[in-house]
């Protein structure tokens, strides 16, 4: 259940952008959200989620800067027009999807200390 609202989160959060991927922003330490564009940013902003918006889509793309390369970001980008991609990759055995996978939850993990 939890890896489902994990995965939930994540997919809503991967709509945002930016920063430097070696300078850690915290929402916390600075009391504003980071601000990027790129490819999650794009798609999030492009989703019919409701929970979208500017502010949070910009902010998972600077979280996605900070932790995801540029093909990981564009892989993850493929889970919002197929979210069953997400779930398959979640439970591959091949050594390449768990290296993605354990990336990706790293990065859902960071976005949602950061951007909520």
């Amino acid at each position: 259940m939890k890896q489902m609202l994990t995965l939930g989160l994540v997919m809503v959060l991967a709509g945002c952008g930016g920063g430097d991927r070696h300078q850690p922003n915290s929402r916390a330490a600075s009391g504003i959200m980071p601000m990027a564009s790129g490819p999650i940013n794009t798609a999030c902003l492009q989703s019919d989620r409701k929970a979208r918006s500017r502010a949070l889509c910009g902010c998972i793309q600077a979280v996605a800067h900070q932790t995801l390369s540029g093909a990981e970001q564009r892989r993850a980008v493929q889970f919002y027009k197929d979210p069953q991609m997400a779930q398959d990759i979640r439970q591959s055995s091949r050594p390449a999807d768990q290296r993605f996978w354990q990336a990706y939850r790293a990065y859902g993990d960071r976005a949602e200390q950061v951007c909520t």
